[in-house]
């Protein structure tokens, strides 16, 4: 199997028949996406099968819920069911969104530090501790209080562009481990260069630390969106989890006795981060062959 352990890269093809066969059987893998996978179709369907503006006000407010209203209803007579399926659209985007620029940049500036070395490791390694330093939650505090027109594309974007720093260091070191093996060195004899080492000798072989590496950027993006949105910080236009939060809070939900309004989006949000996180514990042991489980 390919692991950054190894000093040669396997055959493409019995690496991932290897794979798959320990994956299906691991029970902490398979449970994870499955309940990731349940919640994302549910995001990704239910805002076409449930027809309806999640944010319109209806005639019976309070309403607990019941085969007209599946989650109840708000203050305002909103369908919360239909506030959730939405807001969990919202919630997986801004965690690719996110996630995803984070994870480029991260492997971006890994890569070549690792690789390269020398000053330009030393730049780029400033560059992440500077930005490791600055206080994440506090930065986004004011660029998103500052934002007239707050967008979930937004609040991705300026999230992937603060949290990848762990990242960066983590692929740096993993990078640092690999440039010395002989495959790296045949690699770079044969007249190859920087950016071409890196994507066809570095990066496959570290490809399932990658995997992993995105998830807790997925993950984490998920519960900075959800922080923001719930202070109040969220996009100015449509719903998120986070958002249902807020107003659920807002509106005194709690002390009204509407636990129908904020249990299912804090679940969610639960439910989401927490079966990556067991997901994420269930890929190390198939990707590692002394946690696997025989």
């Amino acid at each position: 199997m390919t692991t950054i352990q190894e000093v040669a890269p396997r055959e493409p093809a019995g690496v991932r028949r290897e794979a798959l066969y320990f994956a299906v059987r691991n029970g902490k893998l398979m449970a994870g996406f499955g309940i990731v996978l349940v919640l994302l179709l549910l995001g990704l369907l239910g805002p076409v099968l449930f027809a309806g503006v999640p944010n319109e006000y209806g005639p019976k407010p309070m309403t607990p819920p019941s085969g007209e209203h599946w989650f109840g209803t708000t203050t305002f007579g909103q369908d919360v069911f239909l506030q959730f399926v939405h807001g969990l659209r919202s919630t997986f985007a801004v965690g690719v969104i996110g996630g995803g620029i984070a994870a480029v940049i991260g492997m971006l500036v890994g890569f070549v530090a690792g690789y390269r070395g020398g000053i330009v490791d030393e730049v780029l390694n400033m560059l992440t501790n500077v930005i490791l330093v600055i206080p994440t939650l506090a930065v986004l505090l004011i660029i998103n209080a500052y934002l007239g027109i707050r967008s979930v594309a937004v609040q991705g974007l300026f999230i992937g562009l603060t949290q990848w720093p762990w990242a960066a260091r983590a692929i740096r070191a993993q990078t640092f481990s690999l440039r010395t093996r002989e495959f790296v060195d045949l690699a770079r004899m044969s007249g190859a260069g920087t950016g071409r080492i890196i994507a066809r000798e570095i990066a496959p072989n570290m490809s399932s630390y990658l995997f992993m590496t995105f998830i807790l950027l997925f993950g984490g993006s998920v519960l900075i969106a959800s922080s923001l949105d719930f202070i109040g910080l969220g996009p100015t236009e449509g719903v998120s989890l986070g958002l249902m939060l807020q107003n659920a809070n807002q509106w005194s939900a709690l002390q009204l006795g509407l636990w129908w309004w904020f249990v299912p989006p804090g679940a969610a949000i639960t439910a989401i981060v927490g079966a990556l996180y067991v997901a994420n514990v269930g890929l190390d042991e198939v990707f590692n062959p002394k946690l696997r489980e025989t």
